[in-house]
């Protein structure tokens, strides 16, 4: 597994499951950086999800991990900030070819939609995964143009 630092953050519908994986990366000897929420009270997730794509963003690390109820709100926030890949994954599958093939630089878990098990899994998956390049990076290229021609570059 590759060592790099994350930024990790969640809301408070995520909270549980943030702590779950901040464990596991603990235990990996996995270096992060915990940008919120600290607790299960209500919260909104755009504050944590931005806080951490601009971390990635700025490459002040080397990615993200996010975590709300669905995933979904938080996948919307991180893609609006430029140059952030945010994949929602549900499966380990989409989490290895997000990296591997769009070189995704933040992972998106739903809290309430994959059980801590298998959202320990993607995230050992997805960290595992090394971008490839080729065909994948012309594809990349092309999604970089479509940031420049919205003036999101």
């Amino acid at each position: 597994m590759k060592k790099m630092k994350l930024a990790i953050g969640s809301d408070h519908a995520g909270y549980e499951l943030k702590e779950a994986i901040k464990s596991y990366l603990d235990e990996q000897g996995l270096a992060y950086e915990d940008l919120g929420t600290h607790n299960t009270d209500s919260c909104d997730y755009p504050d944590f999800g931005l806080a951490v794509s601009e971390a990635v963003a700025r490459k002040d690390v080397s990615g993200g991990i996010l975590v709300c109820g669905t995933g979904i709100g938080m996948s919307m926030v991180a893609n609006k900030v430029p140059g952030v890949r945010a994949a929602l994954c549900g499966d380990t599958f989409s989490a290895r070819a997000s990296r591997e093939h769009n070189h995704a630089n933040i992972l998106v878990l739903g809290a309430r939609v994959v059980g801590v098990g298998l959202a320990l899994e993607i995230v050992r998956t997805w960290l595992a995964a090394v971008p490839q390049g080729g065909r994948h990076v012309n594809r990349l290229d092309k999604i970089s143009a479509v940031e420049r021609k919205y003036g999101r570059e």
